[in-house]
């Protein structure tokens, strides 16, 4: 039986608990989808709505909302409480842009209000900016995409306990690999960052594969991060994350049994493992192709350090090579993405012990298994099977 917060959130009686984030503003919810929920093992969740609002004077509106559940509930929003099949549920519900973990969301969503803040800044004389929402996880960050007429730009939105933290890595970082610079800063959570250089990887495999970066120019990368990366918090490791992972999954596919008995499958395959640890290296945490641009085969931008920090080389060769495998998987896939995945696997293999590099990518596939729920996929449960074969293969490779 579906967790109880999560199934009211998803189910039929979701879009009477949403109706109130919106009703304060004098309107009404039209329509509601979620476009991402993001479960913990404990059951509490984040999702994020695409609404169908219609307001005051009868115009109808496409909006964020967003619902969080048990410990994941921020201070200041919404609360909604009631017994729900026999259990005791709160809702912490919000309307985009009043995020309450997010108090500088609302000017960096405005169009006024952030090409003031550019004007302050030095980057921007444009009296109003054209704004494009990128991503959004509710409760936890923000990126916007914003444009001038003349320039372009990107704007990350976070808790203010994360700014400091998030500058500090830039700084240790942009000199060394091309990660970008941080352009400004403010204490509440705005991060402003340049537009990266070249092309993303995933969108280079999708047209073909040309100018890939070769794996040793990934390499490369991963050699220039600096030393002073090692004084940063260890993010755990992908073996270290399998329970979690798995918890969360059982959580989202409890009325799924093919899903489960396959986790079960490879989860205790993973248990029985017999991991060796590495020496720690500085790492970027989270090394794939959405992350990296290139540009006639030299690596122009490296995005997303939030994880940089001390750890295990064969982990960032596991995290490239299970996104790989998933992309591969694709329907709309070319045999780019696998055949760029065997020679990172022949390159990487040289350099890390083989074995545990392939028992790691099985271990972050558990996690990227994850993916086709929280993005609501109408046939999540049979794509969460194929990730969760795709990781048992690499598993058997290494017997």
């Amino acid at each position: 039986m579906a967790i109880p917060a999560l199934d009211l959130l998803l189910g039929p009686e979701g879009p009477n608990v949403l109706a109130a984030a919106i009703a304060e503003y004098d309107c009404q919810l039209e329509d509601l989808r979620a476009a991402e929920v993001n479960v913990d093992p404990s059951g509490a969740a984040i999702v994020a709505y695409v609404a169908g609002v219609r307001r005051a004077d009868g115009t109808v509106t496409t909006e964020f909302l967003g619902a969080t559940t048990g410990k994941r509930i921020p201070p200041g929003a919404a609360v909604v409480a009631g017994e729900y099949r026999g259990e005791h549920v709160e809702v912490g519900i919000w309307a985009w842009p009043r995020d309450p973990a997010l108090p500088a969301l609302p000017t960096a969503s405005s169009p006024v209000l952030l090409a003031e803040l550019f004007r302050e800044f030095g980057l921007s004389e444009s009296s109003s900016l054209d704004i494009r929402p990128l991503r959004y996880l509710p409760s936890r960050h923000a990126v916007l995409e914003v444009h001038d007429g003349r320039f372009r730009w990107f704007v990350k939105v976070v808790r203010p306990s994360a700014v400091a933290d998030l500058c500090h890595r830039h700084e240790l970082t942009f000199r060394h690999v091309p990660v970008p610079p941080v352009l400004a800063s403010t204490a509440d959570g705005v991060i402003v960052l340049p537009e990266a250089r070249g092309t993303a990887l995933d969108s280079l495999i999708t047209d073909g594969g040309a100018a890939l970066p070769a794996p040793e120019a990934l390499e490369s990368v991963l050699d220039a991060l600096p030393d002073e990366l090692m004084s940063l918090e260890r993010e755990p490791s992908h073996m270290e994350l399998v329970e979690y992972h798995a918890g969360a999954l059982r959580c989202a596919a409890t009325d799924e049994p093919a899903v489960l008995a396959r986790l079960t499958d490879v989860v205790e395959a993973l248990l029985e493992v017999d991991a060796e640890r590495e020496e720690l290296v500085p790492v970027h945490g989270d090394f794939h192709e959405g992350q990296l641009f290139a540009e006639n085969g030299v690596v122009t931008a490296v995005l997303d350090i939030d994880s940089a920090g001390p750890g295990e080389r064969s982990d960032e060769w596991a995290t490239l090579l299970a996104h790989l495998s998933a992309v591969a998987l694709d329907d709309t896939s070319t045999e780019v993405a696998p055949r760029y995945a065997d020679a990172v696997l022949a390159h990487a293999a040289r350099r890390v012990a083989a074995r545990q590099l392939r028992q790691r990518t099985a271990a972050a596939l558990v996690g990227l298994a994850t993916g086709p729920f929280r993005l609501q996929h109408p046939h999540w449960p049979r794509h969460t099977v194929d990730l969760l074969d795709v990781a048992m293969r690499w598993l058997s490779d290494t017997t």
